[in-house]
Parts: structure tokens; sequence; C-alpha cells
């Protein structure tokens, strides 16, 4: 979104190159552009053919060689580099602004001392100043540590220029990293590969033991059912010979009383005879006292 911003506030100048017919337009522009606010990205308007035109001039040069150093350059290049234009307050701290998205890269060069050195402050409140002015123009995200005397830098937004004969460098890294993560990859397939075939061998291993459970389950209640069934069996048979011999043990009782009746018919056939004949016996004797 920032890039964006920017480069819309760099569109009208980029639009007045075709208007600026001299050298001296030229260099007018490019001090515009550099000292307007929220222009932060410049390789459009570095790129058009009447700034490219300064190069040959021996009097206006260095303003394109101050808006390279505003497209991809630090403060510090513009310290080293000599007979460039003076910067007036707005270009200077946006020159100072662009070398902290720089530095910012390199954790090691966050430190105070180092910041202060290379952005050309002599205080930390101005190094303060400078690091809470861009937080607030979006340009980063970053606490300060006075304390430790150190700026954290979480984000930066993409608003410097790529320098000339860059591209392959980023190739190359981009390359490096291709190449890291393929082969990443490639170790993760194999990973997966093996922990699929070692799941694979234990769901193998669990049916085979489930089914050898089952097996053993059922052969324990075919056993169970077996012995029940011999036990009932001989429950039957022990059941059966009791009644057998209950039914044996009636049918003698039976017999017996059949036996004692007869026993007591002959006693009595026996009594009457004998009760018949004393009867007779004592007729006979009254018949005698008769004659």
């Amino acid at each position: 979104m920032e890039q964006t911003k920017a480069l819309n506030a760099l569109e009208p100048f980029v639009a007045l190159t075709k208007s600026a017919s001299s050298p001296r337009a030229a260099a007018d522009l490019i001090t515009r552009a550099t000292s307007a606010p929220n222009t932060f990205v410049f390789a459009e308007l570095l790129s058009a053919p009447q700034i490219q035109a300064l190069s040959s001039s021996e009097e206006y040069s260095s303003h394109l060689t101050l808006l390279k150093i505003f497209s991809y350059g630090t403060y510090a290049d513009y310290k080293s580099t000599g007979s460039l234009p003076e910067l007036n307050e707005a270009q200077t701290l946006k020159l100072r602004q662009l070398s902290f998205l720089s530095l910012a890269k390199k954790p090691a060069d966050l430190t105070y001392a180092s910041l202060l050195k290379a952005l050309g402050l002599e205080t930390p409140r101005e190094l303060e100043d400078l690091v809470i002015a861009a937080i607030y123009g979006g340009l980063v995200n970053a606490t300060l540590d006075p304390y430790n005397q150190l700026v954290a830098v979480s984000s930066v937004s993409p608003l410097r220029d790529l320098q000339p004969n860059s591209i392959p460098a980023m190739l190359s890294t981009l390359n490096e990293w291709s190449t890291r993560c393929v082969s990443t990859l490639a170790d993760l397939e194999k990973q997966i590969t093996k922990i699929k075939a070692e799941a694979l061998k234990r769901h193998k291993e669990e049916t085979e033991w489930a089914a050898h459970v089952e097996k053993l389950m059922e052969g324990k209640d075919k056993d169970k059912e077996e012995k029940s069934g011999s036990g009932f069996s001989g429950m039957g048979r022990k059941l059966g010979g009791g009644a057998a011999s209950k039914r044996g043990m009636d049918g003698e009782d039976e017999d017996n009383m059949e036996l004692d009746d007869e026993d007591v018919d002959d006693e009595r056939q026996t009594r009457s005879a004998k009760k018949n004949k004393a009867l007779k016996n004592l007729a006979g004797s009254f018949g005698g006292f008769g004659k």
C-alpha cells in the first residue's frame, strides 16, 4: 500500500519530464521530486530520457548522481561523494529515512551507535525522532529500546529501488532458496512415505492379531458348548435311572401288596372253614342228646 502511495506521488513529476526540455529544468524537477512528501521510489523518474540526458551535462550531471543516491543509495554514499548539490531540510530527512530502510535489513547495524554514524546524526534524541517519523509514515514497523540502545525492526516497506546489476544476484539467491525448498520437500516426501508404510504395517499386524483373538474366542466358546451338552446328557441319564428305579420299587410294592391280599383271603377262608366245622360238630353233639 505504501509503495502504491509513493508511486502515485511520483507520477506528476514523471509527467513533467516531457516538458523538461533543458538540463536546468530537468535538474529542478529532480530537486522538487526528492523534496516532495511521500515520494520514496524514483526508478521511473530516473529512467526518463530527459533525466538520463543530464549525464552529458557538466553543470547538472551531479543532480543525476543525487537522484541515483535517492533511488538506491544511502546518506553515507551522499557524504562520501563530492561535488553534489546541497540538500534542503526535506531532502536530508528523506534521504536519512531511506538510508534507515536499507540499514534495517541488517540487525547488527541497528544499534544507536551504528545508526548515528551512518545517518550523520549527533544525539540519540535525533535518531529516535527520525525512527518515530518513519514509523508514523508507514515506512517501518519498529520499536525503540533506549535502555539497550537498540532499534528493533519487525518489517520494512518495499520503498527502495533496485541497484543496477542487482538482478543476477537476486536470481542466484532465489535459486539457492528454491533448491533448499526442493530438497526439503523431497525429505518430507520420504518421511511421509515412511510414516505411511509404518502405519500400513501396524494396521496389518492389528488386523492379524484381532483375527487370532477372535479365532481363540470361537474355540473357547465351542469347548464350553460341548461341556455343557455332555453335562445335560449325564443329568438326563441320572434322572432317567432314578425314575426307572422308582418305577421298579413301585412294582415290587404292588406285587407285595397283591401277595398280602392273597394271604389275607386264604387266612379268611381257613378261618371260615374251621368255624363251619366247629358248628357242625356242635350240632352233632346236640343231636346225640336228643336220642
